[in-house]
């Protein structure tokens, strides 16, 4: 690929030894393809916290009650959350999609209207969503993401917020990637020792009782929720727009995993921000052969990994479009 080496030498030529900016190079490289060019850069980036509840919820598979999820929604709206303090700080507009919380919000700048339902259905008894359900909630996602790409946003990540939605991800995982479930299955929350194992042997029972599908959308409208298929179809329509997509931790790879069974070549897009201390996320990462930017033990979801990422993939543009080069600066090369 001509652009590709003409990127490699351009970072060669920098006043610097080869390689010694390790994975800023890595970067620098891929949002070059991604834009097609040796100078890209980031504009207006976005973040958009799709929140949903969840009818598996009613199992006690989560530490919290299900009401956090609207609890949260209004922390969003009112700045306080984790996630507004980081977009804050690197001027990422925040977006929340109510994707499919039981309850009713009012009118905000920063909400986006996108219920589906009032919370997905018990897994444990009935697929989470039905087919029409589903393709309503990709659609949407990608609908919500032509929007923020036609007020000129062309690097956006993703966030989440829904209580019982590691529980939708874990089982994601464990159909998309064939990977046992007790390796699939976190705290979540926090739940102590005894939580944990009552939440895996629930999600064991779940597998159980729908049938292994080879259709990805039958596996995403069965064991999904609706902020995650939300999400997948936001990811599938940025990768279509030639966007930079930020992925954040388990619950948005599990989106992600659910995009990628639809798009294989959306991963030439996807820039990995952080390891999740959430159990299967490390598996997942392995399942993508990705290397992430950061591991810092975080396991907030939110969009807060992507967001806390972001200045270090800033970092990588600038270097690329703003550093000396030998010539330039009138260096001697290593001989």
């Amino acid at each position: 690929m001509e652009i590709l080496q003409a990127l490699i030498q351009k970072i060669n030529t920098k006043t610097k030894p080869l390689g010694s900016l390790g994975l800023l190079e890595n970067i620098a490289i891929q949002i070059g393809l991604i834009q097609n060019t040796l100078s890209p850069v980031i504009k207006n980036p976005s973040l958009l916290v799709f929140a949903a509840d969840h009818g598996i919820t009613a199992e006690g598979v989560s530490a919290y009650p299900k009401e956090v999820t609207t609890q949260m929604v209004y922390n969003f709206l009112n700045g306080g959350a984790a996630i507004n303090v980081f977009c804050r700080q690197h001027n990422i507009a925040l977006k929340i999609v109510d994707a499919g919380v039981d309850a009713d919000f009012e009118n905000s700048e920063m909400l986006i209207h996108a219920k589906i339902r009032k919370g997905t259905s018990n897994i444990l008894k009935i697929p989470a969503m039905t087919l029409d359900e589903c393709n309503m909630a990709i659609n949407k996602g990608a609908e919500i993401v032509l929007n923020e790409y036609k007020k000129g946003c062309n690097t956006i990540a993703f966030g989440e917020m829904g209580i019982g939605n590691t529980s939708s991800a874990a089982l994601l995982m464990s159909r998309y990637c064939g990977i046992p479930i007790d390796q699939c299955v976190g705290k979540g929350t926090g739940h102590n020792k005894e939580g944990l194992k009552k939440k895996t042997a629930i999600l064991q029972q779940a597998l159980n009782t729908h049938n292994s599908s080879s259709d990805p959308l039958i596996t995403l409208s069965t064991f999904g929720g609706f902020e995650i298929a939300m999400i997948a179809g936001a990811m599938l329509k940025a990768a279509e727009l030639n966007m930079v997509i930020l992925i954040d931790g388990f619950i948005i790879s599990s989106a992600l995993l659910a995009a990628y069974q639809l798009n294989k070549n959306i991963l030439k897009n996807c820039i990995f921000c952080h390891t999740s201390n959430e159990k299967g996320h490390r598996l997942m990462l392995k399942h993508f052969k990705a290397k992430p930017v950061l591991d810092l033990n975080l396991r907030l979801g939110e969009g807060t990994g992507a967001a806390v990422a972001f200045p270090i993939i800033q970092s990588a543009i600038n270097f690329l479009n703003e550093m000396s080069s030998f010539e330039s600066a009138g260096i001697s090369k290593k001989e």
